[in-house]
C-alpha cells in the first residue's frame, strides 16, 4: 500500500481582500499524488485561494504548510509550478518557437546567461514528446492553437521537475476535443510521473471522470474523494446553491458527466 504523504496543508485558512473575507476557515490536505479539481462558482474565491497557497496573496488567519514547512519559511519554491489564467496572453508575433520557449524553464535563479547543456535540450525534447508537441517544436509560438499553447505552458513547467503544478482555468475558450486532449495529459502526468496536481475548472465531466478528488469553493471549502459513494449533487449543492442539478452521462473515459441547469 502506497504510503499517503501530505505536501499542502491549510487549517482555519481566512483571507481578505479590501477587507471582505473571500475565503474563510479552510482546513484541507493535499496528499502526494492526488489530482484535485478546484470548482464553484465565478467569484467564489478560487483564485484567491490558489494566490494565497504561492504566496502572492496574504492570509490573514490559520496557516499553510508546503511539503512540511510553514509557508513563511518554505524556500524550495523549484518544487511546484504555476499556470495561470494569462498564461497565453502574449504577443503571437514574439519570434520564439516552440522549443526556445519551452526551453525558458531550465533558467534558474541566480543562473540567466548560463549556456544550456546537451542534458538541458534533452529535458525540453522528452517533455515536448511528452506533452505531444514535437511535431510542432520548431514553429513559432504564435503559430500553434489554444490547446497546443496550454500544453507548451505545461511543458515548459516540467523541465525543471515540479512536484507540485498549480493551474487556473488553463483552457477557457479552448474546443472540447483539445480540453480533453489536456485533461488526459495531466491525468498521464498524475499517473506516470506521480505530479499532484491541482486545477481551478469549470469542466465537471473531465473533474468527475478523470480526477481523484474534487474541492468546492465558494468562500467556504470542501474537498472530497471521489468515489462511487461520494454524492456529488448533494456536495456541489452546498457549493454552487441549491438551483445547481447534476445530471449524469457516460464518458468516453468511464467517468460521469455534470450540467448545471
Amino acid at each position: 500500500m502506497q504510503k499517503v504523504t501530505p505536501i499542502l496543508e491549510t487549517k482555519n485558512l481566512t483571507v481578505h481582500r479590501n477587507s471582505v473575507a473571500v475565503v474563510e476557515n479552510a482546513t484541507f490536505t493535499i496528499n502526494r499524488g492526488d489530482y484535485v479539481g478546484i470548482v464553484g462558482p465565478n467569484g467564489g474565491g478560487k483564485t484567491s485561494l490558489l494566490s494565497t497557497l504561492l504566496g502572492f496573496l496574504p492570509h490573514t488567519q490559520g496557516s499553510i504548510r508546503l511539503f512540511d514547512a510553514d509557508i513563511a519559511k518554505f524556500s524550495s519554491w523549484q518544487k511546484i509550478a504555476y499556470i495561470s489564467q494569462q498564461a497565453t496572453n502574449f504577443e503571437e508575433q514574439f519570434p520564439l518557437t516552440v522549443r526556445e520557449l519551452v526551453s525558458l524553464g531550465c533558467i534558474k535563479k541566480g543562473m540567466l546567461g548560463r549556456r544550456f547543456t546537451q542534458k538541458d535540450w534533452q529535458t525540453v525534447d522528452s517533455n515536448l514528446e511528452f506533452m505531444g508537441l514535437s511535431d510542432v517544436a520548431y514553429r513559432r509560438i504564435g503559430q500553434l492553437s489554444g490547446g497546443q499553447k496550454q500544453r507548451m505552458f505545461v511543458a515548459k513547467a516540467l523541465v525543471h521537475n515540479p512536484e507540485l503544478i498549480l493551474l487556473d482555468e488553463p483552457i477557457v475558450g479552448v474546443d472540447s476535443n483539445a480540453q480533453e486532449k489536456f485533461y488526459k495529459k495531466l491525468s498521464d502526468l498524475n499517473v506516470e510521473r506521480n505530479i499532484t496536481i491541482l486545477i481551478v475548472t469549470h469542466d465537471l465531466a473531465s473533474v468527475f471522470c478523470r480526477m481523484s478528488k474534487v474541492m468546492c469553493v465558494n468562500k467556504t471549502v470542501e474537498l472530497a474523494g471521489i468515489t462511487q459513494e461520494l454524492d456529488a449533487n448533494l456536495l456541489l449543492k452546498r457549493a454552487y446553491g441549491d438551483h445547481f442539478h447534476f445530471v449524469y452521462h457516460k464518458h468516453d473515459c468511464e467517468g460521469v458527466f455534470a450540467s448545471e441547469h
